[in-house]
């Protein structure tokens, strides 16, 4: 008899500890753990797609307001994985910055 009040008792705590659990969840927020990451708990990204193949834009070294989109606030050229541009793309943008230094509508180094 005093087995069975014994298991009761348990069994009463682990449903005790269970509902505790399941109240923490769902008050601390995290329901939608699921953004940036999937079932396993890996991060994941979405590939970045290169705004000059995609709408057919032409790169021009004229253009000093659409090139300092690519360069950091010091100056420095942005590289590919930050920007999404493609290696052809990166190339040429690489050239009209340097271009657009040399004829001061850019900033060799920012102030």
């Amino acid at each position: 008899m005093a087995d069975v009040t014994r298991n009761e008792a348990v069994e009463d705590q682990k449903a005790d500890t269970n509902a505790a659990d399941q109240a923490t969840t769902e008050d601390s927020g995290r329901e939608d753990e699921g953004r940036g990451r999937n079932a396993k708990g890996k991060s994941f990204f979405h590939k970045k797609v290169c705004r000059f193949c995609a709408n057919k834009a032409k790169i021009d070294y004229k253009d000093a307001d659409g090139l300092r989109r690519f360069t950091t606030e010091r100056g420095k050229i942005l590289p590919r994985r930050i920007t999404g541009t493609c290696s052809r793309h990166q190339k040429e943008l690489a050239n009209a910055i340097k271009r657009a230094r040399a004829i001061c509508l850019l900033p060799y180094v920012a102030d």
